[in-house]
C-alpha cells in the first residue's frame, strides 16, 4: 500500500519536474530573446555613429565599430545558447510525452490483463462447446414439438402402406365392376350370345351340393 503511494507521488514528481524544468527553460529563451533585442539595438546605433564620423572623426568611428563588433560577438554567443535552450525544450517536451504515453499503455496493459483474468482459451473453448450442445438440444425439442404426437416414423410408414393397398384395392374394385357394364345394344341388332360367367359363389354352392348327394 505505503509502496504504491510513494510510487504514485514519484510518478507525479516526475511529471511536475519534467513541467518546472520546460517552464524554467522557456523563461530563460523570453531572456535572451529580450538581450539579443538589446544588443541588436546597440550593434544598429554603433554602426549609424561609426557611419556618420567614418571620415570627420575617424577615432570616434573605429571604436564605434569595436564596439559593434563586440556586441555582435555577444549576440552570436546568445543565439548559441538559445539553440542549445531550445533543443533541450524540444528533448524535455518529447520524453515527457514518451513517458505519458508509455504510462497510458501500461495502464491500458494493466486492464486488459484484470479483463482477461478470468479468462483462459481452455475456458471459451469450454463455453462455446457447451453453447454447441445446448443448442442441439434446444433443435431437438424443437423437432419434437414439430412432429404430431403419437405417431413415430416407423407408424408412418405403416399407414402409409396401408393406404396404398386400400388404394389398389379400390382400383381394382373398379376395373372388376367395368367388365359387368351392360353393353348398350341399338335397336333391331340381335345381341351377340354371351357365355355366362360363373362367380366364384356359384362355384363353391355346386361343389356343395355335389358333396351332398355324394354322401346320400
Amino acid at each position: 500500500m505505503m509502496a504504491g503511494i510513494m510510487s504514485y507521488f514519484g510518478r507525479r514528481d516526475t511529471k511536475q519536474s519534467a513541467r518546472d524544468a520546460i517552464v524554467g527553460l522557456r523563461q530563460q529563451l523570453q531572456m535572451i530573446e529580450k538581450k539579443e533585442e538589446h544588443l541588436q539595438k546597440k550593434i544598429d546605433q554603433e554602426m549609424k555613429i561609426a557611419k556618420a564620423n567614418a571620415v570627420s572623426n575617424k577615432p570616434l568611428a573605429t571604436s564605434a565599430l569595436k564596439r559593434k563588433r563586440a556586441n555582435e560577438t555577444q549576440l552570436e554567443q546568445l543565439r548559441g545558447q538559445q539553440m542549445q535552450l531550445e533543443m533541450q525544450v524540444n528533448t524535455l517536451e518529447s520524453a515527457n510525452l514518451n513517458k505519458e504515453t508509455m504510462d497510458a499503455m501500461k495502464k491500458a496493459a494493466q486492464v486488459l490483463s484484470e479483463i482477461h483474468a478470468g479468462m483462459s482459451v481452455v475456458k471459451v473453448d469450454q463455453t462455446m462447446a457447451e453453447i454447441q450442445e445446448q443448442r442441439a438440444v434446444a433443435d431437438e425439442i424443437t423437432e419434437l414439438i414439430s412432429n404430431p404426437t403419437g405417431v413415430d416414423a416407423a407408424d408412418q410408414e405403416e399407414l402409409e402402406a396401408e393406404l396404398a393397398a386400400l388404394e389398389d384395392e379400390v382400383l381394382t374394385d373398379r376395373l372388376m365392376g367395368a367388365d359387368h357394364v351392360p353393353v348398350h345394344v341399338p335397336a333391331g341388332a340381335v345381341p351377340a350370345a354371351r357365355t355366362p360367367v360363373a362367380t366364384e359363389d356359384d362355384e363353391e354352392a355346386a361343389l356343395r351340393q355335389l358333396q351332398a348327394e355324394l354322401a346320400m
